[in-house]
């Protein structure tokens, strides 16, 4: 096969980058709104509901951190592998990546009928969240394979250039989400009404919709992956080089998780109004964050592919340009929290109190966004790179050596919104270790790979 039979190697590194990445933005710009959507109508339920859904967020996260975080590993090693014209080792990506897929959903549907009521009354005694968790959580949990097949079959798709079917898979999902939620939240058309079971059912659906036409799009379209599972057998080598890079993705989202749970545990002794303040902007910063991921998810294949073909301009070219794009996406959402915040709250039929509590929070938690743009898109390099310690040390700093103590000291003062700096206090110490990890890696890797064609 020659390099004009995939984009990554030959096409114009501006255009490949807008080409990979845009149906991504596009496709996690759906998912974000689908989040916040989903939010308010829950809100309207009552604000037990929303607290409850916001609590849900670090096992959710944890679901997606195990998915996503093999779902990195199987691309970048396919990714690379394609740069190396090695297509026996891109099926093998592909059908070990699937089987630890469904190893996945049988952990999270255990997981789903032991562990969600002690997870809930490990961080509230309302006996009223308790039971609104229950329910959405169980929900979401047992039937979690359709966001596990969504995951691994939309990283195929992703791994070969292929991100418009991306686009299309994550977009669909998103809208059914959306249709069923007011649906069988409030019991429209003769449904009968579900409350926050509806939400998760939703939920669910859309995920189930989306990881089907995924597997469709795969199977009709994605022509340089042949998935068989005629005389399939695990191979461990090829598991273990998956989560050699998967490995610190997951346990850099999963500190994530820690870390939600934590900041739960510090504000609830506030209120639980401030537990839910914590959840929206959650939800909102979503609306900002998401868009990086997507152009993340479109950049990893094309700096994974290069560096197999041995291209260091166009890794460098492409790294610099999604940093700009990347902080472009930032200031802008630094902006719209600071100008808007009252009115973003009000979305979640916010309470006086919660209203005056979310203000100050989102235009101090808001600085970080620059910072961050710079933090994530160079730890994205990292792991395309086959070097996703380095991320995951960085997280393990950023979130549980300097957030969360700095957010229980600040909460001494007895002033939940000096909490808040906590995020700001915490980018700045990431920003300072991506740069030191930046320019080892560029000494041990990216200045010793040939320049290649730009």
């Amino acid at each position: 096969m020659s390099d004009n039979e995939n984009k990554m190697g030959v096409m114009p590194v501006g255009r490949l980058l807008v080409t990979m990445s845009v149906p991504m933005m596009c496709s996690m710009l759906v998912q974000a709104l689908y989040n916040i959507v989903d939010s308010i109508f829950v809100a309207r339920i009552e604000e037990d509901a929303l607290t409850a859904v916001s609590m849900a967020f670090p096992l959710q996260s944890l679901m997606f951190a195990i998915g996503i975080g093999m779902g990195v590993g199987v691309n970048a090693m396919l990714s690379k592998s394609l740069g190396e014209k090695d297509f026996d080792l891109v099926n093998k990506s592909a059908t070990n990546g699937i089987f630890l897929s469904v190893v996945n959903y049988i952990i999270f549907l255990i997981i789903g009928l032991t562990l969600i009521e002690p997870f809930y009354r490990g961080q509230t005694t309302n006996e009223n969240i308790v039971q609104y968790g229950v329910t959405y959580l169980t929900i979401c949990m047992t039937l979690s394979f359709g966001v596990f097949a969504q995951i691994i079959f939309e990283r195929l798709l992703q791994s070969t250039g292929k991100t418009i079917y991306n686009m299309i898979t994550q977009g669909t999902g998103a809208i059914v989400n959306l249709i069923f939620d007011p649906i069988l939240i409030f019991g429209l058309f003769g449904v009968p009404k579900m409350g926050i079971a509806g939400a998760a059912i939703a939920t669910v659906i859309g995920q189930i919709v989306a990881g089907a036409l995924a597997l469709f799009f795969n199977l009709k379209v994605n022509n340089e992956i042949t998935i068989s599972f005629k005389g399939f057998k695990p191979d461990v080598s090829v598991i273990k080089r998956i989560y050699s890079v998967g490995l610190p993705s997951i346990i850099m989202q999963s500190i994530g998780s820690l870390m939600v749970y934590g900041m739960n545990k510090i504000l609830a002794g506030f209120s639980t109004t401030a537990v839910a303040v914590f959840g929206v902007y959650f939800k909102l910063q979503s609306f900002v964050f998401m868009p990086i991921f997507g152009l993340n998810n479109g950049m990893v294949p094309i700096v994974a592919y290069n560096y197999g073909a041995e291209k260091k301009l166009r890794m460098v070219r492409t790294i610099k340009l999604a940093t700009v794009f990347a902080m472009g996406i930032m200031i802008f959402g630094l902006l719209v929290f600071e100008i808007f915040p009252g009115p973003l709250f009000t979305l979640f039929s916010a309470s006086d109190n919660m209203l005056s509590m979310g203000k100050p929070a989102l235009r101090i938690i808001a600085i970080h966004f620059p910072i961050a743009a710079y933090c994530i898109v160079i730890g994205s390099v990292f792991q395309s790179l086959g070097n996703g310690v380095y991320s995951m040390i960085n997280s393990i700093m950023r979130q549980i050596v300097v957030l969360l103590p700095a957010a229980y000291l600040l909460s001494l003062t007895g002033n939940v919104n000096n909490v808040w700096w906590s995020f700001p206090i915490a980018e700045v110490m990431s920003a300072t270790m991506t740069t030191i990890f930046l320019i080892k890696i560029n000494k041990d890797i990216i200045s010793k790979i040939p320049d290649g064609v730009l």
